[in-house]
């Protein structure tokens, strides 16, 4: 599969990802919907490798890298499944738009990529802001709600430093093994959360968490995982991280259509810096050319 046809695929996925995480605990419970999502997803990826006869070693390395991947996606989802029981599911879109700053600075520190260039802090800049202003278009602070937006922080924290650690560990494994060696190892703790936080099988599940959980299984982690592994193989984790800068428009439309939750005209002016923040990102060089005439070349003494 091509790299924009991925790229475009975990858009459109993860676009879909905090809705449907909302509603995969109707009746569940957030820890069982986690738990199922996430064991069910396991066990298709392992189904897909047998099927497929890809390559999944067990070596020292592999090793490493599934436990990066596995304890990052674990602690990343029971973050945000928890953190989505006291917030509209958009607004889990818009704070994940905070990993395009935490992976660049992440790569920078742990890496010493140099990757941040005056263009792309812009870009990253005006990417922010926008996504500043749409949150703060229907914020309204109560103690659930600093519950919901901490928890969703520590997420992306944690998936941010999970990007960088997998494509500076992978070493031409497959995608869609390291996303299920990950599953593996992480299976334990899935069942540990599920039986700390509640222990029984819930009897309620409307069909909506059902076929929410059975989606997210599917899409949410093998595919869609497999594709942002894939991807981000082969391009920076800083670039992969701007899927994050356009998926919070597309969540917030589709909460306000499907879910009802609100969206203002503030929403506008935050998209437009957010497609102003890509442009800036994605054309860094002219911004740094602007930005710094002298060491670009174009200045004069």
């Amino acid at each position: 599969m091509s790299i924009p046809l991925s790229y475009i695929a975990v858009i459109a996925i993860w676009t879909t990802t905090p809705l449907a995480v909302k509603w995969s605990a109707e009746g569940a419970g957030f820890a069982f919907a986690v738990s199922s999502r996430m064991i069910l997803g396991c066990l298709l990826a392992l189904v897909f490798i047998a099927a497929m006869r890809l390559d999944m070693p067990w070596h020292k390395r592999a090793l490493k890298l599934y436990a990066i991947s596995g304890v990052g996606i674990f602690t990343a989802m029971m973050f945000v499944y928890w953190a989505a029981q006291f917030i509209p599911s958009g607004w889990v879109s818009l704070i994940f738009g905070l990993s395009p700053i935490l992976t660049g600075v992440a790569a920078t520190v742990l890496y010493d990529e140099n990757e941040l260039t005056p263009g792309k802090l812009t870009g990253m800049a005006l990417g922010m802001a926008g996504l500043a202003v749409i949150f703060a278009s229907s914020f309204e602070l109560n103690i659930e709600a600093v519950y919901g937006i901490l928890g969703v922080l520590a997420s992306t924290v944690v998936y941010s430093l999970t990007a960088i650690k997998t494509k500076h560990y992978n070493s031409g494994i497959p995608a869609l093994s390291v996303v299920a060696g990950g599953l593996l190892l992480a299976m334990p703790l899935y069942v540990l959360a599920w039986y700390i936080f509640d222990g029984n099988v819930p009897v309620n599940i409307t069909d909506r968490a059902g076929a929410a959980i059975l989606y997210l299984a599917f899409f949410g982690s093998v595919i869609g995982f497999t594709l942002f592994f894939y991807i981000l193989k082969h391009v920076s984790a800083t670039r992969v991280s701007l899927i994050t800068l356009i998926t919070p428009i597309s969540a917030l439309l589709l909460g306000k259509y499907l879910n009802h939750e609100p969206v203002t005209l503030k929403v506008v002016l935050g998209a437009g810096l957010i497609v102003a923040g890509l442009a800036a990102f994605e054309f860094g060089a002219i911004f740094g050319r602007f930005v710094n005439p002298v060491r670009s070349g174009t200045g004069r003494d």
